[in-house]
């Protein structure tokens, strides 16, 4: 991929590079973590419900080319609520929810890569190492990389997103080659599906899995021919991925007995690959959910860093967040001590369901941005009323379904989005 130079000498992001920006996003390690949870509750209705997810994905993005055109700026989300709302308590509560939800994906990633992880890794005979050990050792790895050289973590990523794109095409192409003569393709039947409020609930609780287009908007300053480009880039991203994860659905749901799916939830798709490939396959997968889950979580903790420090910046969050350490923004350390703390007390659902509450939240709030400026930035009110009002819509039914399938995790849902509140509050009323 080739870029081209402008003006003032700076390198211009080309959309095929912009799509790959938001696809890596997307398809880092939310998809390996999250698919065998997807088929727990929906069952044979798994692609329905990334289908739902997608189709709330794709209204927001429009939100987000359309403020993306008008605000380029690589404070990306932070610049957005600011804009629409203020600089004030609720839009500090709600860039601080967007800090957090990125140490919520994190700690997504590095869960899914423990999970994986196991299956490569013994020690001797039976024995595994522990994947809180794993997911805690990636944290620590990609901290370090991002501290030492940012060039390191662009080529990682560069290279991840080409490499586990290819593998995951060949796993659709085969699986699907080998559908028509297994037994288990007839899950997919309606018959088989979940009620609808649990499709719909399913596909929210995956909802991060889409989330990481919004890392479109950060390089929006950079994207060539923005204009053009930078909705290109949006929905081309997310169209792709929604076909993507649509086909690994339906090779998974139609590969696997419901009872293999449950018995390798953490791994699922590592799982799905056995009945095409055999142990080659189980082990090809395998190592790209570890190459995968390892460059989402080496490109989102220095992310993560600079949303800190952006709030900081606008005195959302102590200055002290503006401060360097060892060059790099003082948040990254946070960030990763923060991730830390959660992939090692938290379990998977609860992380997944409190990143997909965070962000439905945040998305609902940016496309109301986009209803309240549409004349300024030339979108339609009505598609951008529809994505905050489907949010909202969306957001019940997950707190609702989070709450009547395990309260804890309900809490931890709702103490999140408490906490970012009540620490704005607390920094404005002491400031």
């Amino acid at each position: 991929m080739g870029r081209s130079t402008g003006k003032n000498g700076k390198e211009k992001v080309k959309l095929l590079e912009a799509v790959s920006i938001g696809v890596g996003g997307m398809v880092g390690g939310g998809i390996f973590a999250v698919l065998g949870l997807a088929a727990d509750l929906a069952k044979g209705g798994t692609p329905v419900a990334f289908l739902f997810a997608g189709l709330i994905a794709l209204l927001t993005a429009n939100s987000y080319a359309h403020l993306s055109k008008t605000y380029p700026d690589r404070g990306g989300t932070v610049r957005f609520i600011n804009e629409g709302y203020g600089r004030g308590l609720f839009s500090g509560g709600v860039n601080n929810l967007l800090w957090f939800s990125y140490i919520i994906m994190l700690s997504l990633y590095a869960s899914a890569f423990g999970s994986y992880g196991p299956n490569l890794i013994s020690i001797s005979g039976d024995r595994t190492i522990d994947s809180h050990i794993l997911s805690s050792a990636v944290i620590i790895l990609a901290a370090a990389i991002n501290f030492y050289s940012l060039k390191i973590v662009s080529a990682i990523e560069s290279y991840a997103v080409i490499f586990k794109l290819l593998i995951l095409l060949v796993f659709i192409a085969i699986g699907a080659a080998g559908l028509a003569g297994n037994p288990n393709l007839a899950q997919l039947a309606p018959e088989n599906w979940s009620a609808p409020l649990s499709l719909f609930a399913a596909g929210m609780v995956i909802f991060v899995a889409y989330e990481g287009f919004e890392l479109i908007a950060n390089a929006a300053p950079d994207i060539e021919n923005p204009q053009t480009n930078i909705p290109r880039s949006y929905y081309i991203a997310v169209i792709f991925v929604i076909a993507l994860y649509l086909a690994i659905a339906i090779v998974t749901v139609g590969s696997l007995s419901f009872k293999s799916i449950g018995g390798a939830e953490d791994y699922v798709l590592a799982e799905a690959a056995k009945p095409m490939l055999g142990k080659a396959g189980f082990t090809a997968i395998s190592v790209v959910a570890l190459v995968s889950t390892f460059s989402a979580i080496n490109a989102s903790i220095y992310g993560g860093s600079r949303v800190s420090y952006e709030l900081a910046e606008d005195d959302e969050l102590p200055h002290e967040f503006t401060r360097e350490l060892w060059n790099k923004p003082i948040g990254l350390a946070v960030t990763a001590i923060a991730t830390l703390v959660a992939v090692n007390t938290l379990n998977l659902e609860s992380i997944s369901s409190a990143g997909s509450v965070g962000f439905l939240a945040i998305f609902a709030v940016v496309n109301s941005v986009a209803f309240k400026r549409a004349g300024a930035i030339g979108g339609s009110r009505m598609i951008a009323i529809a994505g905050s009002v489907l949010c909202v819509g969306a957001l019940i039914v997950l707190l609702v379904h989070t709450f009547n399938s395990n309260v804890i995790d309900f809490a931890i849902a709702i103490g999140l989005i408490v906490f970012c509140f009540a620490v704005e509050a607390l920094y404005q009323r002491l400031r």
